[in-house]
């Protein structure tokens, strides 16, 4: 499943179809399946009650009518938030996703994911690839975190691979954290070939986030990288199949 490469480049959904939906909504996730993407990024919270739930920051205060955090909130109340109108009044409908939700819409689909964990407590990720398990998903995720101790820990519990950050980026970073990574996730604005060529040596795939135009496209695939998250797929999509660099 994981076959990226420099000459064959992976595409991957930022919360979905980002910039056209709201983020991390199931409408978003829904359009990028269409749109063609090879996998979806999404972010992971755990309610009051003990609920997964896809939404970015720990917080609903900034994709919601809710305030509080994530974690203070039971998934009943989270559910009668509005989570699309801060984008547009046409998705006034949407609401906060359930990881469960979201697994039985790509259960049966040829998808990779890409699953950050933001509420750094050791129970999410344990829930989480519980979850990621019994769909039957052993093959086809990865889980991400800014903060070191969750990536080790997923890493040496479970051994799935791990995508972690530059480490001036990452909470708790120790000289070995990077042991763990599977691929590391560098943002347009740090991203030098030369970091990549370093990356590559230590056998850590550099990806990108987030080149949504064509000029950060061609300067991601000049630095070598072997995935891209976007929040719009359509520039990179295009040319990297121009180019026979997406399969």
């Amino acid at each position: 499943m994981w076959n990226q490469s420099k000459n064959n480049i992976l595409v991957f959904g930022h919360r979905g179809l980002k910039a056209f939906y709201p983020e991390n909504t199931m409408i978003s996730f829904q359009k990028a399946l269409e749109a063609g993407v090879d996998g979806i990024e999404l972010d992971i919270n755990m309610t009051k009650d003990g609920h997964l739930v896809i939404i970015h920051d720990t917080s609903v205060d900034r994709t919601t009518n809710g305030s509080g955090l994530v974690q203070n909130h039971t998934l009943r109340e989270l559910k009668e938030l509005d989570a699309g109108s801060h984008f547009s009044w046409e998705f006034k409908n949407e609401k906060i996703p359930t990881f469960e939700e979201f697994l039985d819409l790509v259960k049966y689909k040829d998808i990779l994911l890409n699953v950050e964990i933001k509420d750094y407590r050791e129970s999410v990720v344990d829930k989480t690839i519980s979850m990621l398990e019994e769909y039957h998903l052993s093959d086809k995720y990865v889980i991400t975190s800014f903060c070191a101790d969750i990536t080790t820990y997923a890493h040496e519990k479970y051994k799935v691979k791990t995508q972690g950050f530059p480490q001036w980026l990452v909470k708790n970073y120790k000289d070995d954290t990077n042991t763990h990574y599977y691929s590391v996730g560098i943002a347009m604005k740090y991203l030098t070939k030369e970091l990549c060529d370093q990356y590559s040596s230590m056998n850590i795939d550099p990806w990108c986030y987030a080149p949504d135009n064509e000029e950060q496209v061609y300067k991601a695939i000049e630095s070598g990288i072997s995935l891209v998250t976007v929040n719009n797929p359509y520039p990179a999509l295009k040319i990297l199949k121009e180019k026979n660099l997406h399969s």
